[in-house]
Parts: C-alpha cells; structure tokens; sequence
C-alpha cells in the first residue's frame, strides 16, 4: 500500500474530534428546521448527510445507495415513520443504525417495535447525544481510535429554516383540507414547535389534534394556527 493511499483511508476514518467521519447519514424528515438541526451535527461529527422529506423520497434514496445510519421522522406526509423503519429493519442489507425521532416522547415505543436502535426525542440540538445515539449501535471497529472528548456543545439552526416551515403550513392551511391533510398539519406543527422550542404552537398543535380524534368541527383550531404562524412571519410574535 502506497503511502498516499495510507494517507486517504486514514483521512476518511473516525477521529475522536470527528466521531462520525466517513458515515453517511440519510435524514427522512419532513421539517427543514429539524433536518437543519441534524446537518449541523453531522457537520461538526464529519458524517455526510442525505435528506428524504418523504417516504418515497427515502425508496429513492436507498434504491441507489446504502447509508450508514437513517434518522426517520415518525410522522411523514405520505405515510408512518414506523412502516419505513419496520421495512429498514426487516431488510437483508439491514442499514447499520436506525433511529426513530419525534417532538413526541411517546412516538419512542412505536419506534423500538418497529425495529429502530434508538430514538431522538426533539429538539434534538446536543453534539455528545448525536454522536452517542449513532456510535452506540455501529460496530467498534468503525469507532475512533483513543478517548474521545464528551462535547456540551449545542447547536442553533438557521432560523431561515424554520420559516420555510412556516410558510408551509400557511399555504396548506390556506386550502381545503381533507381529515388526513388536517391530522398531517396537526403532527407537522408539533414537531416544528417541539423542534422550535414553542410553546404556543405546540399548544395550538394539540388542540388541532383534539378536534380530530374527537371529530369536531377544526375552524377554530385551524384559525389559532393561521394566526400565530402569521404573528412569526411578519417577525410579530416568537420566531
């Protein structure tokens, strides 16, 4: 082995300032904010990163390459986090690492029976959770080498990104909207304000939820939400 060829693998292997270096991470989340969140970390732990804001998107992603490790959100636009993990899972090429993430603690139960490693609970914002949650299940030879430092660093999205969100659920809400469009926004807006740290959209998010389990009307729901997320984007309530 030529020594520039030495001097490539070592480049690419796990360090313990970059514990994650060489892995690439395949997101499927529908939230640019909280898929931020995760590029940031796997930035600063050398993992490259992937992003699916679907189902489908995530069948594309796998059909061309096998990532090291798959962050699933619970809750996707055309389907269950815990099918698409359930299928990762069951696999014959079984991906390395398969972690379920939700801004509800609950959602970690449905994870783990579906047959994910771990679970991150949003707002998923430490460095050392990040990096434990993934190096936990990867085999020890794909470990760095020697004591690796515990960060208490904790990262902070690009708020560009949150607004992004909002102006999703805007346009959505702005339209007719069947039941299941109505429960999607529900569990979008939750996981948006758990990943935000807000408090008032995520309360908003829940008393939508209500009126769907409870099959009652969602206007006055649905007019909270269009009011508290017009407040963020004219820049006049949280961001």
């Amino acid at each position: 082995m030529t020594d520039e060829l030495t001097s490539r693998l070592n480049a690419r292997r796990p360090t313990p300032e970059r514990p994650l270096l060489g892995l690439t991470v395949l997101v499927v989340e529908d939230s640019r904010f909280a898929c931020e969140a995760i590029r940031l970390l796997c930035l600063r732990s050398g993992a490259r990163i992937r992003r699916a804001d679907c189902i489908a998107s995530a069948h594309r992603h796998l059909a061309v390459y096998r990532p090291s490790a798959v962050i699933v959100d619970m809750g996707l636009p055309d389907g269950s986090g815990a099918d698409l993990i359930r299928e990762l899972a069951e696999s014959d090429q079984r991906v390395p690492v398969i972690l379920g993430t939700s801004g509800e603690s609950a959602a970690e139960t449905d994870a783990l029976a579906a047959g994910a490693d771990g679970f991150l609970e949003k707002p998923i914002t430490s460095l050392a959770s990040f990096q434990q949650a993934v190096l936990a299940h990867l085999p020890p030879d794909e470990h760095p080498r020697g004591p690796r430092m515990v960060s208490a660093d904790r990262i902070d999205p690009d708020p560009i990104a949150l607004r992004d969100d909002l102006s999703h659920i805007a346009s959505v809400i702005a339209h007719p909207m069947d039941s299941d469009q109505i429960e999607y926004v529900a569990q979008f807006l939750s996981s948006v304000a758990q990943s935000a740290g807000d408090s008032d959209l995520a309360s908003a998010a829940v008393a939508l939820q209500s009126a769907v389990h409870n099959r009652l009307p969602p206007r006055n729901a649905l007019g909270e939400i269009s009011d508290l997320v017009d407040t963020r984007l004219t820049g006049t309530g949280p961001s």
